[in-house]
């Protein structure tokens, strides 16, 4: 049976190594790619009739699920699915599929990018000088400090070698049971001794209702006054006014911000014009060799879903309830 995809995901095209993976496989390919926010009624119109689709980082809501009434299969090029209403799909026979660990190197040697460039103060030397100055302040050294990761899987797990390469010292809260950690040379703490202690903190856990706004005012207050905070996980993790409040006040130093609550980022977000806050626009996983291996890897979880064989199903669908509830 030939199924029609839904590819979203901005980087892939028509024509692309993906796209003759997928039509090579009997499929019909449509492209919508997702550059920024996109309506729901958009979003939904454009799942009418299509059996499976890939997907970037779209809200795939239940309402938007419930009216694509020929979808069998979503499949997220990346790690994270917190956009997509997992108990709807469940419950509307839809399986979703996510791409655990694909981009991790990538990740990690991004915020080790941004830690660089957090404690050089890269970003606002290359501002002074595109204003016209010559900024010579100076900045701090990553060898002897102490880094606090946030979360415990793929990408913290390479971000660790890189650290320790730099000469730093690394700490980890984590959920992860203690006879599933590696021996790297990692110390396990609790949350708030992870943050009285570390000079920088980053963030590398997924969005879920017990880590929503994680990092509030309460957080930043244990934190060092020099100390900085990266996150390259998501946005809502931390509390933007929070945030905001934190470094204006010099109870912390700074943050590197790759995700934000809203993106991309409004035009009257109190993250913009704060000294020592940087935003970036959603980079980390997106080097060559991860865009390539995320729609590889997508495209083939797709084909082997609408076989019904997923690999990476992040959903047991309702099999039996998906004919009344679309009834």
């Amino acid at each position: 049976m030939v199924s029609r995809v839904l590819i979203t995901t901005d980087y892939l095209r028509p024509d692309d190594e993906v796209d003759h993976y997928l039509r090579r496989h009997g499929h019909e390919t449509v492209h919508l790619p997702m550059r920024g926010r996109r309506d729901p009624e958009e979003l939904a119109a454009a799942l009418r009739d299509v059996h499976a689709a890939l997907v970037a980082n779209e809200p795939m809501t239940a309402d938007v699920l419930a009216r694509a009434t020929s979808l069998r299969v979503i499949v997220r090029t990346g790690a994270g699915y917190d956009s997509i209403d997992t108990d709807a799909a469940a419950r509307l026979g839809i399986t979703v599929s996510n791409l655990p660990g694909i981009n991790a190197n990538a990740v990690a040697e991004y915020t080790m990018g941004l830690l660089l460039a957090a404690a050089r103060r890269l970003v606002q030397s290359a501002a002074g000088v595109a204003a016209g100055e010559w900024p010579r302040q100076d900045g701090r050294e990553l060898r002897g400090a102490t880094l606090g990761l946030i979360g415990y899987g793929a990408v913290a797990r390479a971000v660790v070698p890189l650290a320790r390469a730099f000469g730093m010292s690394v700490l980890c809260r984590t959920s992860v049971p203690a006879g599933e950690r590696s021996e790297e040379p990692v110390r396990f703490v609790e949350l708030d001794e992870l943050l009285a202690a570390s000079d920088y903190v980053s963030v590398h856990t997924a969005l879920t209702e017990r880590t929503r706004g994680l990092l509030d005012a309460a957080a930043f207050r244990l934190m060092k006054p020099g100390a900085v905070l990266v996150n390259t996980a998501r946005g809502p993790i931390v509390d933007e006014q929070a945030l905001v409040d934190a470094v204006r006040s010099g109870v912390i130093a700074g943050a590197a911000l790759d995700v934000v609550c809203v993106e991309p980022l409004p035009a009257d977000s109190p993250l913009r014009g704060v000294d020592g806050i940087v935003v970036y626009s959603h980079l980390a996983g997106q080097s060559a060799e991860a865009r390539r291996a995320a729609g590889l890897e997508g495209a083939a979880e797709l084909v082997a879903a609408l076989k019904g064989a997923p690999r990476f199903a992040v959903t047991r669908p309702e099999a039996a309830r998906t004919a009344a509830v679309r009834a």
